[in-house]
């Protein structure tokens, strides 16, 4: 089989996995593709894997081969390991795939303990890359004991922002200079503005849904911290809006039923959200809690802007009153005005503006130089000899 994972040039530069949970495209996954696919234009080595598949992920798009994870062909698509994320098929799957990596990146919780517990013993180093609030997971102490047995035996630690890293340091006492703080990006190429009213019409129509109409887009998990019952109640007092819901999870059919569903579309799990953001005239983000979220920067990077609960470190993508709105969490009526006043007023200013926020602050092309300096410094301290 072809071997995706070999040296650089006179083994100059470090091979890099990057392991996500599943092949979805979530905010941990998606920054990990645009990553290896940065990488990999620059000549580094990196592939890609998934601990296990997903149901709402079709077979086509994912590999299904755990000896050979994605390289160079497979830019956009996974390896997928094993049947669950911490089995033991997996977690020798991945074992065996770390053996042709120098650094191993674990996008996402479910990756931390899997490299924790395959990498054990091991000469390859890991990274955990974490992309949440850390207080929203570290909220009881089984979660702090547990988190921080895990992260003890990262070789680093990313977060976005030196906040997050101050309480990642507090909950967990993790040493000076194990956590890095890289901010959250995305690849601008991958979330392409719409080019004018009929590409937009265009990718409506290609996604189902209605071509005049005000249209909201809201992604993610439907799960009880996004709160897309917040997001069909603001819809219930803006008769005019209809909702496009991207994502899935187990309040789906819960809130199906909400009063206000009729005007919703729920299209599931999208394999690539750009076109919705096209066919968007803005996006609703209505958590309880969020780090620095992916959704906000591809928006911002397509030209959409958004109105969203004022958590986490929101409101550095988000600037209130210049690229959308921001307003506080739990609050249907605040955020309902709020999406209506941004929908009556110059929508496409505000997304020129959001643009040019998420251009200068979070292109992933601004941050990919970090990651080659941290994954080069873990690298090297792994191959120092021991005192």
């Amino acid at each position: 089989m072809p071997d995706h994972m070999s040296a650089d040039p006179a083994g100059t530069r470090p091979r890099v996995l990057h392991l996500i949970s599943d092949p979805r495209r979530g905010g941990a996954q998606n920054f990990a593709r645009d990553l290896h696919r940065e990488l990999g234009r620059r000549g580094q080595s990196s592939a890609l894997c998934a601990l296990a598949p997903h149901p709402a992920v079709r077979p086509g798009d994912a590999e299904t081969d755990p000896g050979d994870c994605a390289g160079a062909s497979g830019l956009r698509t996974a390896v997928v390991l094993g049947p669950g994320r911490l089995r033991p098929s997996t977690l020798r799957a991945l074992r065996s795939a770390a053996r042709a990596a120098d650094v191993v990146l674990a996008h996402g919780s479910d990756t931390l303990a899997a490299c924790a517990l395959a990498l054990a013993g091991t000469r390859t180093p890991f990274v955990y890359v974490s992309v949440g609030h850390p207080r929203y997971w570290t909220a009881n102490r089984l979660r702090r004991v547990r988190g921080g047995a895990l992260m003890h035996r990262a070789a680093a630690v990313t977060t976005l922002t030196d906040e997050a890293r101050a309480v990642l340091e507090e909950q967990f006492t993790l040493p000076e200079g194990k956590v890095h703080v890289i901010p959250n990006s995305r690849a601008a190429e991958s979330y392409p503005p719409a080019d004018g009213r009929d590409d937009r019409r265009a990718a409506r129509h290609a996604l189902g849904l209605p071509a005049d109409v005000l249209l909201v887009a809201w992604i993610g998990a439907i799960a009880p911290e996004k709160r897309l019952d917040l997001a069909l109640d603001v819809l219930d007092r803006l008769p005019d809006v209809r909702l496009a819901v991207a994502g899935d999870g187990p309040l789906r059919e819960t809130l199906a039923r909400h009063p206000a569903a009729a005007r919703a579309h729920f299209l599931g799990p999208l394999p690539d959200p750009a076109p919705l953001y096209r066919a968007a005239d803005a996006l609703l983000l209505t958590s309880d809690s969020e780090g620095v979220p992916g959704a906000l920067i591809e928006a911002a990077l397509a030209g959409v802007p958004a109105v969203a609960t004022d958590v986490g470190w929101v409101r550095e993508v988000v600037r209130d009153g210049a690229t959308g709105a921001l307003v506080a969490p739990g609050d249907p009526l605040a955020l309902a005005e709020a999406l209506g006043k941004v929908l009556a007023v110059n929508r496409a200013g505000l997304g020129a503006a959001a643009r040019a926020h998420a251009l200068e602050h979070f292109e992933l092309g601004a941050v990919v130089d970090a990651w080659q300096r941290l994954v080069a410094e873990v690298w090297t301290a792994g191959e120092a000899p021991a005192d």
